[in-house]
């Protein structure tokens, strides 16, 4: 049986890295209604800074496209990374098409989310992880 994260009271740590302020807000707010510290990026370079670090990341939420690394350059490199290799990551994207799908899929996303999305149901999913 695998605990409830909102039962167990950890805290856990998500990088989310999204070019557009107002979803990144949106993904934020109602994250941190629930046991998360969100870290917001505006685009792929400072992703993969973060994810560089030693810095606890549990989950990474990532846009397809963005400035300087789309989210599928981030997730290859993430997987690359020995203390990041099994990080969950949720790919989020505008581009619904089936090759994004399977692309990040094949790159090692845990889970894939078009947009428009239900923020309800990324908590849920997030949840669902822990």
């Amino acid at each position: 049986m695998t605990s409830d994260p909102h039962v167990d009271g950890q805290m856990r740590n998500v990088l989310v890295a999204d070019d557009e302020p107002h979803i990144g807000r949106i993904i934020q707010l109602k994250l941190e209604q629930g046991p998360y510290r969100v870290t917001l990026v505006p685009d792929g370079r400072t992703a993969l800074e973060h994810l560089r670090s030693g810095e606890p990341i549990d989950v990474v939420l990532l846009d397809i496209m963005m400035p300087y690394a789309s989210g599928l350059e981030v997730l290859q490199e993430l997987r690359r990374l020995p203390h990041r290799s099994d990080t969950p990551v949720i790919i989020l994207t505008a581009k619904g098409q089936e090759s994004d799908r399977s692309q990040a899929m094949e790159l090692g996303a845990t889970d894939f989310f078009t947009k428009p999305f239900s923020p309800k149901k990324l908590l849920a999913r997030v949840d669902e992880l822990f």
